[in-house]
């Protein structure tokens, strides 16, 4: 076996000593834990919390930055790095592992092949020890390897030679699925759960949620979100959907939370594929779409909660839920406090539940759906809508014509198309179009929300984008026989996203194919296919024969003669397919809805009612006419801390800016070097407080960039 390249900075010698120095040693400065970010989101509550408090209200415009590291490649980075023992370990662009000097942004080593993994991206690494046993579990495309923290080298006696393939456990049909672990593990004792990234088309493998041991990569528990004969809510899916013949996902990619003292597993799931049309998978579909509470020593379910039932619009739970504890009147009216688990949603709502019983802590109320949708298509008739709190975001059902932006140059013409559109509340895919809002980003997204984990506040993010859900009709194998081989891949898989003339469409992020030849090689367009990139998933099921037809297609060089019939009909037949993610925008590419575009919002979850809501971000052409702040799309999201600050970069207009929490009021901001499409990190070293953010830029048509940059009190 090939193993990943090790970069180190001077000799192995000196890069041993010098992480020992700093990794085993205890500086004499460091208060303690808080001073740490040991964990994906600050901690095993993924509240995004830090007790730290030299940076306060007053001192916070006196930032500086302190030290930059240059990624060795460039491009979108969301990590959100962790620093333990004074050591800042983080992933670049290209999913390699680093290890910083968390004082002086120093490296200490370097672990991957940038030629193998670019077309992957990563939110971050997994830290575990146990004595002087102290590893980083690193996932790159579907393997997870145990590294050596204090070296970076590959521990051997781990799985198969220092790496575990993250398809072991999964059936046979699922073993060549595509699949990706882009979000840390979760550990829990000396187990490690892995999130995983599937196709979302009905070729997906099963979304199995499983326990690795850490020390010895063995398989220790798997549970099956799509339930096998005998197993609860098998009934909720046809009676052969678990052979993964047919549809598969309900997967678990955006992480999950622990409870290590009570020792349950909180777990966010996504949809079943195929997204947007469910007729070969009748039923609500558990455990698709649900926050699940399972014992994380034996993955045994306690309890869950389906928060979309039968999901016919891609909305996975985006975000790891928050673990918090609020004050609630008891059943005696004195007030309690209640241990809670807080999960955001894509559709803006906030559903609140015990953590040890699953009881919603605020009404949840099943609306009736409607029920008209494409022929073979079956709607449930209800939907979980919490009473409290009140959605983050706008929902499309009240809007009106009245509502396309004013900023708008074609806003006569979007008016019209606009009502052709369904809008209804939990309108169903259609041929016409259904307005998406929020929209498949979201509301939350995977940057997730901060929280007061002692206070119940919650502080979220949220993207006030819609996009247009249009269906159409899959063509059948007859319609495709008069097609190129190549040209027969090309529909089947692409053309949802790249259009029939390859033309995509660049405003909402799906790039051109036309002369894909002259911007790049052969090979890189092969591996892309297997690996996949961003929002385009790798497409594993295709043969040699089918990737070479397709990349000559491409290319522009197909040789029909020289390329047998390729057997794309083995594809699931689904009668009808999505045009593609499209957003609703303006003739500049401006949302073509009324600002705000952006928002960050605190929501006091004791009460269910909001402290304070902002536009979040600004668009620069239109700041330059003197238009009010409209707020931005934005991804990664906000640190707080115990001195009142909340941090966050996230926005198209690439700025990092420092809030007043209590009241949503503008402290401090900067340019960063690129966009930081990520969530920061704060933490203490030689007596230092520090927030680091990663800034990759290049999502949402941003510059690229390639630097970790922290900042400090000068």
């Amino acid at each position: 076996m090939l193993k990943p390249i090790i970069w180190c900075i001077g000799s192995a010698a000196m890069l041993l000593a010098g992480a020992q120095s700093v990794s085993d040693k205890k500086d004499k400065n460091n208060p303690g834990p808080g001073s740490e970010w040991r964990e994906y989101l600050g901690g095993p509550d993924r509240n995004h919390y830090s007790p730290l408090t030299q940076i306060n209200k007053e001192n916070v415009k006196n930032l500086k930055v302190a030290w930059t590291w240059s990624m060795p490649d460039s491009g979108q980075t969301q990590v959100n790095p962790i620093v333990v023992n004074g050591v800042l370990y983080g992933v670049t662009a290209t999913v390699q592992a680093f290890a910083l000097d968390a004082a002086t942004g120093k490296q200490l080593w370097i672990f991957g092949d940038k030629s193998k993994n670019g077309s992957n991206t990563s939110r971050g690494l997994t830290y575990w020890e146990d004595g002087d046993d102290k590893r980083i579990l690193h996932a790159m495309g579907a393997y997870l390897y145990a590294l050596d923290a204090r070296t970076g080298k590959i521990i051997e006696s781990f799985g198969d030679n220092g790496r575990i393939d993250l398809h072991t456990g999964l059936p046979e049909i699922a073993k060549n699925k595509y699949m990706v672990s882009n979000t840390p593990g979760t550990i829990f004792e000396d187990l490690i759960i892995m999130p995983l990234r599937l196709s979302e088309d009905s070729d997906a493998a099963p979304g199995d949620l499983r326990a690795f041991n850490v020390r010895t990569g063995k398989l220790v528990w798997t549970f099956h979100t799509i339930p096998y004969p005998g197993e609860f809510g098998y009934e909720t899916f046809p009676s052969d959907a678990y052979k993964n013949t047919y549809t598969g996902a309900a997967n678990n990619w955006a992480g999950t939370a622990i409870d290590r003292k009570r020792g349950i597993l909180y777990v966010p799931t996504g949809s079943a594929g195929y997204d947007f049309y469910g007729g070969k998978r009748k039923g609500a579909n558990l455990f698709s779409n649900c926050l699940l509470a399972l014992d994380a020593r034996t993955g045994k379910r306690l309890w869950h909660y389906q928060t979309m039932h039968h999901d016919m619009w891609d909305r996975d739970l985006p975000a790891p839920p928050n673990l918090i504890t609020i004050t609630q009147n008891g059943p005696d009216g004195k007030p309690r406090k209640v241990d809670a688990v807080a999960q955001v949603s894509k559709q803006g709502y906030v559903f609140v539940f015990d953590r040890v019983t699953g009881k919603p802590l605020f009404p949840i109320k099943e609306v009736t759906a409607p029920q008209t949708a494409l022929p073979g298509e079956h709607p449930w008739p209800t939907q979980p809508v919490p009473s409290k709190p009140a959605p983050f975001a706008r929902q499309a059902y009240p809007l009106t014509d009245n509502d396309i932006s004013v900023h708008a140059p074609d806003r006569d013409s979007l008016k019209i198309k606009f009502k052709t559109y369904k809008k209804a509340l939990f309108a169903a895919p259609s041929k016409e179009g259904t307005v998406i809002l929020p929209g498949f980003d979201g509301g939350a997204e995977w940057g997730g929300a901060a929280a007061d984990p002692d206070e119940g506040i919650m502080y979220v993010n949220s993207n006030e984008m819609a996009w247009i859900l249009t269906m159409k009709d899959t063509p059948k194998e007859s319609e495709l026989s008069s097609l190129s081989p190549g040209e027969k891949v090309y529909t089947a898989y692409c053309v949802t996203c790249h259009g029939p003339q390859r033309k995509g469409n660049a405003k909402s992020g799906y790039p051109s194919l036309i002369d894909i030849g002259a911007r790049r090689d052969r090979p890189f367009v092969n591996q892309l296919l297997t690996t996949g990139k961003g929002m385009m998933p790798g497409f594993t099921m295709l043969t040699a024969v089918e990737k070479q037809a397709l990349v000559a297609f491409l290319f522009g060089d197909e040789k029909v003669e020289a390329v047998s019939e390729t057997p794309v009909s083995k594809k699931v037949y689904l009668p009808y397919q999505s045009t593609g993610y499209n957003k609703f925008l303006d003739a500049n590419g401006l949302p073509a809805i009324s600002p705000p575009w952006g928002t960050l919002n605190a929501i006091n979850l004791n009460t269910g009612q909001f402290l304070w809501k902002i536009p979040f971000g600004e668009v620069e052409s239109l700041k330059a006419k003197g238009v009010p702040t409209t707020g931005t799309e934005n991804y990664g999201g906000p640190v707080v801390t115990a001195s009142g600050l909340l941090f966050i970069a996230a926005t198209k207009d690439g700025k990092f800016r420092v809030f007043d929490k209590k009241t949503g009021k503008l402290l401090w901001e900067t340019q960063l070097p690129a966009a930081g499409f990520a969530t920061p990190a704060t933490y203490e070293a030689n007596g230092k407080q520090y927030v680091v953010i990663a800034c990759g830029g290049t999502k949402l048509g941003t510059k690229k960039g390639n630097q970790y940059v922290a900042f400090a009190l000068e």
